[in-house]
């Protein structure tokens, strides 16, 4: 948890005006989060912070790169991180999170640790397949060539009633008297 503590912003003592923070996260960020998602990494944070009377506006810039075991190999490369998010912390009388780019926090927090966020939004802007740049290449061209790489019972059975109709199936009794009646 020592870690984490360089991540920690002291809320209490500042201005109502903008902050620059510059964090670095590797390995030992990683596996202080105590989470087996994200084992290595190197990933960059910049994080502007925008103080004012009601709320902080907090502005993240992350890039670097995270070790990842591909979903088709279970081999490890190194996934690339690049994204921008926002998140409005607005002081209220409890912790809530509203949405997820708002949360309220309370009055009186002296200082806000922007550990979590950070990893949270490095696991957002990550695929969700996991998968080795070498294969990558393979996937578009299947999905450009239009081959059918799923196929379901469905179509067979819309074939078969094609052929069905062709010959005159027999009908039930009950239906057909049914459908007199309903002729009259």
């Amino acid at each position: 948890m020592n870690e984490l503590r360089q991540y920690d912003i002291n809320i209490v003592g500042l201005e109502e005006k903008r902050y620059a923070f510059d964090f670095e996260s590797g390995e030992s960020f990683f596996k202080a989060l105590e989470q087996q998602l994200i084992t290595k990494g190197n990933v960059k944070t910049h994080l502007l912070l925008d103080k004012s009377e009601t709320m902080i506006r907090l502005d993240f810039s992350i890039a670097g790169l995270v070790e990842r075991t591909c979903d088709r190999c279970l081999d490890l490369y190194d996934e690339p991180v690049d994204t921008r998010q926002t998140l409005f912390l607005k002081f209220a009388d409890r912790n809530e999170e509203l949405t997820d780019e708002i949360e309220l926090i309370e009055r009186n927090t002296a200082t806000i640790n922007v550990a979590r966020y950070i990893f949270d939004y490095i696991v957002l802007s990550m695929p969700m397949r996991g998968l080795h740049p070498r294969f990558r290449d393979e996937d578009d061209d299947e999905l450009s060539d239009g081959k059918l790489i799923y196929s379901s019972d469905a179509a067979e059975n819309a074939q078969a009633a094609d052929e069905d109709t062709e010959e005159k199936p027999a009908v039930d009794p009950r239906w057909e008297a049914l459908r007199k009646l309903s002729n009259n």
